[in-house]
């Protein structure tokens, strides 16, 4: 009995793995450092660089003078408190936030939907997604300058469709008027930005086992049932996906307002993106620029905090 336990002892000992070398780890350990080096220099040259320089410029006196001389004295708060102060800011604020919240809302929403009708093949709907890409294949700056004829208040074919069918006397200005302004160009991006929220959730549904909806259908369970429990939970990780990016592109929106409205009237469309642009390009106000820019920055870089956290809720639990 012995002399099988030790030789069952001596085979398990001779199969066990003979541990790495040192010098081979240290090896591994360097070529897995190598590898990711690009990465880390590309960040530091195209986003660390910039950022520290924004961060710099906003706490300095920086005008165009500085180019040529090279002076941008330290001016402390100063930029700040010009910025916080200024009523534009608030505004542009508020302003920023509907149109994202409202954008978002209105791009996921039809673009869920949309999703869900094209997920249910049926003839030529290939045909009629290729159709629906065209918003988001084309520049958004082409795509706001047809929507600015196309809203004209005088000339506009959407006005005209209004009174051809008797539901309005006279134009609406809907690029014209303070209180209409900023909803239409929320309804422009929306429209813009409905064919990528279909596509990446056409293409999280269809990952989703038929067999869940044909057991659901068994079970009895009606459509909206089937919707609210099987696919919304399924599709959670592209939706989150879906947000994110949405949002990120959103809030720093400037070509679609410049091209469509310029801010205004009234600033009534004046966002983060387009005061940093004024008082940068417009007012050669660097630094104040810098602040809003700063503002934008610490926007993102929250909501990418919250979204990283939920992720790491969701692995934790097992979502």
């Amino acid at each position: 009995m012995s002399t099988a336990h030790s030789s069952a002892t001596a085979t398990a000992r001779t199969a066990a793995p003979a541990p790495k070398p040192a010098s081979l780890r240290g090896r591994r350990s360097v070529l897995r450092h190598l590898f990711v080096l690009p990465a880390l220099v590309y960040m530091a040259l195209f986003f660390g660089y910039p950022l520290v320089r924004n961060v710099l410029m906003s706490f300095q006196h920086y005008t165009p003078k500085t180019y040529f001389t090279g002076e941008a004295p330290f001016n402390g708060l100063d930029n700040w408190r010009a910025v916080f102060s200024d009523e534009l800011f608030a505004h542009s604020l508020w302003h920023t936030a509907v149109f994202t919240i409202g954008s978002l809302a209105g791009q996921f929403t039809l673009g869920l939907a949309l999703a869900v009708f094209f997920s249910r093949r049926f003839r030529l709907s290939g045909t009629i997604r290729a159709v629906l890409l065209l918003p988001w294949l084309v520049p958004m700056v082409v795509s706001a300058v047809v929507w600015r004829r196309i809203l004209d208040q005088d000339h506009g074919i959407l006005n005209s469709a209004l009174q051809a069918l008797g539901l309005t006397d006279s134009g609406v200005p809907w690029l014209s008027s303070p209180g209409v302004a900023l909803l239409s160009a929320i309804l422009v991006n929306i429209w813009i930005g409905i064919p990528f929220n279909m596509v990446i959730l056409y293409g999280g549904l269809q990952e989703i086992p038929r067999e869940l909806y044909e057991a659901a259908s068994l079970d009895g369970a009606d459509p909206w049932r089937t919707f609210r429990s099987i696919t919304l939970p399924l599709l959670r990780p592209v939706i989150t996906v879906v947000l994110v990016l949405g949002f990120m592109s959103t809030v720093k929106i400037l070509d679609l307002i410049l091209a469509l409205t310029s801010g205004g009237p009234a600033d009534s469309t004046q966002t983060l993106g387009t005061v940093t642009y004024q008082l940068s390009f417009l007012q050669l106000d660097f630094g104040q620029g810098a602040v809003v820019g700063n503002v934008l920055i610490l926007i993102s870089a929250v909501f990418a905090v919250l979204y990283l956290r939920a992720n790491r809720a969701d692995f934790g639990t097992g979502k």
